[in-house]
């Protein structure tokens, strides 16, 4: 049995890696970012070297180490969420996000191109940077391991849904960080009301679920 008796719900986002819905925040992994120019620094060296040459094969393996150290980075830091969120919560929820549709390529096709590429491309890189499914994975399975659940919700209009009236509406949404009922007037960090909707529909999903039990926070 999990020690704990509180559930949480998740909002994955790149602005923060993840927002809970008791107003927990935690930053993003910004590993591939602070890495990114040296990285293509090394990529152009090795583009005028070579192929397979031995200085080709040296440079290559240089670059290698250097995916290998964003990845550990990475690794790490959303290793230590997980352990934070295992020990404090009995139930996490998060949204059933399809990962790999939102990062598909920001060019499209040549009868139907993309458009905002570079806004598009940047936003991938920063989704992949977070390793949003690699959390889930890992924090399913410490989960599990300490007696506890973790659950995922549709993610339909939890950011624009408020979380005291239910009211939907894209004008909830004035920025990316503000959420502002038009209804009732409800104000709250827009991540933050997310993650609240997101529990909310855990709940409510898991309502029948035999040893499922805990208060909401």
């Amino acid at each position: 049995m999990h020690p704990s008796t509180t559930a949480v719900g998740g909002d994955r986002g790149v602005a923060n890696l993840l927002t809970l819905s008791d107003g927990t925040m935690f930053l993003p992994v910004t590993a591939y970012r602070d890495l990114q120019k040296k990285l293509a620094r090394e990529q152009r060296k090795l583009a005028h070297k070579v192929k397979f040459s031995a200085n080709w094969k040296k440079q290559k393996a240089k670059i290698t180490r250097l995916h290998q150290r964003i990845a550990e980075i990475r690794k790490n830091v959303l290793h230590q969420v997980r352990t934070t969120i295992s020990k404090n919560h009995a139930v996490v929820v998060l949204e059933d996000l399809k990962v790999r549709n939102m990062t598909a390529s920001a060019k499209g096709t040549v009868d139907k191109p993309g458009r905002n590429i570079r806004q598009k491309s940047g936003l991938n890189k920063s989704i992949l940077d977070q390793g949003w499914g690699l959390l889930k994975r890992i924090l399913d399975y410490k989960l599990q391991w300490a007696g506890g659940m973790l659950f995922w919700v549709n993610p339909a209009y939890t950011s624009q849904t408020c979380s005291v009236c239910g009211v939907v509406d894209a004008g909830n949404r004035p920025n990316q960080a503000v959420f502002r009922c038009l209804h009732c007037g409800h104000e709250a960090h827009a991540d933050v009301n997310a993650a609240q909707n997101i529990l909310a529909r855990g709940l409510q999903s898991t309502a029948g679920h035999a040893g499922v039990a805990c208060s909401p926070k």
